[in-house]
């Protein structure tokens, strides 16, 4: 989807196209959403056409359809700034055992 060259009202009515599929996934009809989150049967028909709404009933919504982490990928903490597979990497493997302190011995030294 080209969303750049949208209008406002395009991208809202893809957004509720996206979560109308989202609640279709789930099996849900939109009265049962509605209780769900909380909302108007006819909030969320409005929504899903494409109507204009708040940011609370975007995320009542999202609550309701159980998808509220899908945040995460729509708006990353900008905290984290690495990806999960990069801080694996970095974080290696897991020690499972202590060792003992190794210390360098001098050029010359030998155990003999």
């Amino acid at each position: 989807m080209k969303i750049h060259s949208m209008s406002d009202r395009a991208v809202l009515r893809e957004i509720g196209g996206r979560l109308k599929r989202l609640r279709l996934d789930k099996n849900l009809s939109q009265q049962k959403l509605a209780e769900v989150a909380g909302l108007n049967r006819t909030t969320i028909g409005e929504i899903e056409r494409g109507a204009p709404s708040s940011l609370l009933t975007f995320v009542q919504i999202l609550r309701g359809l159980d998808a509220l982490e899908e945040l995460n990928s729509f708006l990353p903490d900008p905290e984290i700034k690495i990806s999960p597979l990069q801080l694996a990497k970095l974080q290696g493997k897991e020690r499972r055992r202590a060792s003992p302190n190794r210390e360098k011995k001098q050029e010359g030294e030998s155990d003999w």
